[in-house]
Parts: structure tokens; sequence; C-alpha cells
């Protein structure tokens, strides 16, 4: 992660240290999360997430997306959504 990273996320720091001290600090630290996809081109990596947080039970999916140069990750975005009940899990 580049030390200048910037993400798009409402409500997490830019900056690879205060982020990844946001993360650690989340209700994401404790969940459970299964990689369902993951998509690259050249400088683009998304990921296609199942995440259940402690205390739920369907979760959410929730697709990652990051700019990589360098080898490093230096831009993130992300989209979530509630699985809604009586969904097919992916």
């Amino acid at each position: 992660m580049h030390p200048d990273f910037v993400t798009h996320s409402p409500g997490f720091p830019s900056g690879r240290d205060a982020f990844v001290e946001a993360i650690r600090n989340s209700p994401m630290a404790g969940a459970d999360v299964a990689v369902k996809r993951v998509i690259a081109d050249d400088e683009h990596v998304v990921v296609h997430l199942h995440v259940v947080r402690p205390g739920e039970e369907l979760g959410a999916a929730v697709v990652d997306i990051v700019r990589v140069a360098d080898g490093l990750i230096v831009e993130h975005w992300d989209v979530k959504q509630p699985v809604p009940p009586g969904a097919e899990m992916f």
C-alpha cells in the first residue's frame, strides 16, 4: 500500500497508516470474509466478497476496487449491499 494511498470510501481516512488503523478498529476486523471473485486488468483489481460480521446472519455483498501502481495499492473504492432474506447465496 502506497504511503499516499487514497480511499473514496466514506468514513475511512486516506493515507496508508490511517487507513490500516481504521480497518483494524472497524467491525470488519472480526468478520467472516469469503472471496467470491477477483477480476484484474493492467492497473485495477476488483474483489467481490461475502462479509458476515459477528452477530449477523446474512451479511453483505461487498465489492472493493483498487488501483495499483508500481506494485502498490494507491487508490480504493467500494460498494456494499446487504444480503436480503431469501436471496441465493452466491
